[in-house]
């Protein structure tokens, strides 16, 4: 996942920025794909992506993707093995099939026979080997493939700097046409994991000319996606163009135009005056924007949004304080007057619509209403106080809430959520407003640093339909997803926190089923009482299409099937 703005599509990071945009291309289906219009000549097929609450993206390298501003572009001109579908099953890719060992730890893949570079050079199972070793690479510095790649037998050693490759090793290339990859041990998520954007083939001879700028001559090469990059100008726009060397049905779409805006408002501003195709809705001109039936779709999220709080930082290194903060809240208010309930206020952590869901799952300290518990966050805070030896909050030290620019919605929640607090606790926390970017580079920093960024505010979508990447991906030790330094601090119930990351690897190991989901569930109960997020809510994701943008389709998820594109056109108007 994806960590992203609180605003607009899509490590995998949701920030508080607005509102979340995901669209997938889809032939006949969505909004926009139920009525057949007559398609406009080839000069006009161009769409105009809008990509709201980021100056730019924070990388072009797939290797190094954390956020879903950055994974849009990405998806776009790379592609790897396999791939998730619309409804978020793994499809094939640039695989054609693959084969499983007996005992779950090798899988082979056969590889499609006309896979090229949008160079027209062909790709072979070697470049498959060298992008994975390459994401792996310590000298890559790559912040999420030790999360997504971790399965792979000695990726831990290579990471490390103890051995050189793992190409011959773990990956092997028997033929062109064939790559073995053995895994560390049975997992029944790893086809899932494969699906993110940290595996997608890169051309080694674009990155050899060019070493660290390489994703900046991307209109020379790099990718097998659908579309290839013909201009990036950094800090206004991403030009695309059909990569004729594309393996699946070839894009109807002649050209697809990315800007930058910086906030969701100024998006949704150009929209009305039709210079973009489609844009997030700021709540503000939420009932405006629902007037617009014709243009108007919203759709359940996998996505939530919460607080984190790094456990190596006083004081939120104290469960009761955390506790306190979290029952403080009153979510129902807040997605009502700040959200116009186009949020659904929640204590989970794994979001409704995924599989093993928990219905029954409650808050901290057993409190169920999402509207919190005034009196129980007072004594948490009381208790809390005295456990650090305090007996006043004006003695606590100076708190910092960091949240992402770009949305006035964003800031009025944050408002809230300080006011909230100041209320019923007494405790002043002040809101920090940071640029997106900025504020993901200080959460790669954030593991094992005790003087790192203490609290923040950010979202998390979905990369794979799989609690694992919920749970684990976000707490387990070693996990650079483990920001909020679960288990791996020296607070008072530390031995307990790793007894729950023992029983998330144990469940990772499970064959999919129900056994397998309620040990999920077990897990996440404790750690949402243990506040490892303080989750806020989910969301639904909102937006204005163009009536004339044919075959678009939006889930739950932001995916971008590449053989989808080709569905997707525009009409005459």
């Amino acid at each position: 996942m994806r960590k992203q703005k609180v605003t607009t599509g899509v490590f995998h990071l949701l920030l508080l920025v607005g509102l979340a945009l995901f669209v997938v291309a889809c032939g006949g289906g969505g909004q926009s794909g139920t009525t057949t219009k007559a398609k406009a000549p080839a000069s006009q097929q161009k769409f105009i992506f809008t990509n709201a609450g980021v100056q730019d993206i924070e990388t072009f390298d797939p290797a190094m993707v954390t956020d879903l501003p950055s994974s849009t572009a990405i998806n776009l001109v790379f592609t790897g093995l396999v791939t998730l579908d619309e409804n978020l099953n793994v499809q094939p890719e640039i695989a054609s099939s693959w084969d499983i060992s007996s005992d779950g730890l090798t899988y082979t893949f056969h590889l499609k026979p006309n896979v090229k570079f949008s160079d027209g050079t062909p790709v072979t199972s070697a470049d498959v080997a060298y992008s994975i070793d390459r994401a792996l690479q310590p000298a890559t510095k790559s912040p999420v493939a030790g999360s997504y790649l971790n399965l792979i037998k000695d990726s831990d050693q290579l990471g490390a700097g103890k051995i050189k490759t793992i190409i011959g090793d773990s990956l092997k290339t028997p033929d062109p046409q064939t790559i073995s990859i053995t895994l560390n041990k049975k997992a029944a998520y790893f086809l899932d994991a494969l699906a993110y954007p940290t595996s997608y083939v890169v051309e080694k001879s674009l990155i050899e000319k060019y070493g660290k700028s390489w994703t900046d001559h991307l209109e020379e090469g790099g990718g097998t996606g659908p579309f290839k990059v013909q201009s990036y100008q950094h800090n206004k726009q991403i030009v695309f163009v059909p990569n004729p060397y594309y393996y699946g049905p070839k894009p109807q779409l002649q050209q697809i135009i990315m800007p930058f805006y910086q906030d969701v408002k100024t998006a949704y501003q150009v929209y009305q005056t039709g210079q973009v195709d489609i844009t997030p809705i700021p709540i503000t001109n939420i009932q405006q924007a629902r007037a617009k039936t014709a243009e108007y779709s919203e759709t359940p999220q996998l996505s939530i949004d919460y607080l984190g709080m790094n456990y190596l930082v006083k004081p939120y290194d104290n469960i009761h304080f955390r506790q306190a903060l979290s029952l403080a809240i009153n979510r129902d208010q807040i997605m009502s007057a700040i959200w116009k309930n186009t949020r659904l206020p929640t204590y989970h952590i794994v979001p409704k619509g995924m599989p093993g869901y928990n219905a029954s799952l409650t808050g901290p300290a057993g409190v169920t209403s999402t509207a919190g518990d005034k009196t129980k966050a007072k004594q948490l805070l009381q208790q809390a106080l005295q456990e650090m030896g305090l007996s006043s909050p004006s003695q606590l030290p100076p708190l910092q809430l960091y949240y992402p620019t770009g949305s006035q919605d964003v800031t009025n929640e944050i408002t809230t959520l300080t006011s909230q607090w100041q209320s019923v606790l007494g405790i002043t926390v002040k809101p920090v407003a940071t640029d997106f970017n900025k504020l993901l580079e200080d959460l790669n920093a954030a593991p094992g640093n005790s003087k790192g960024i203490g609290f923040w505010s950010i979202a998390w979508i979905a990369d794979y339909p799989d609690p694992q990447d919920w749970l684990t991906l976000q707490f387990d030790k070693g996990s650079p997803n483990n920001q909020v330094n679960y288990g791996q601090n020296n607070s008072s119930d530390a031995a307990q926190q790793q007894q729950v990351q023992q029983n998330l690897e144990q469940a990772d190991a499970m064959d999919n089923g129900p056994a397998r989901y309620q040990a999920y569930n077990q897990a996440e109960q404790q750690l949402v009482n243990d506040v490892a997020w303080l989750s806020l809510d989910q969301r639904i994701g909102v937006r204005l299409l163009k009536p004339y943008v044919i075959g678009m389709k939006f889930n739950a998820q932001g995916l971008f099937p590449p053989e989808l594109w080709a569905d997707v056109y525009i009409a005459q108007h």
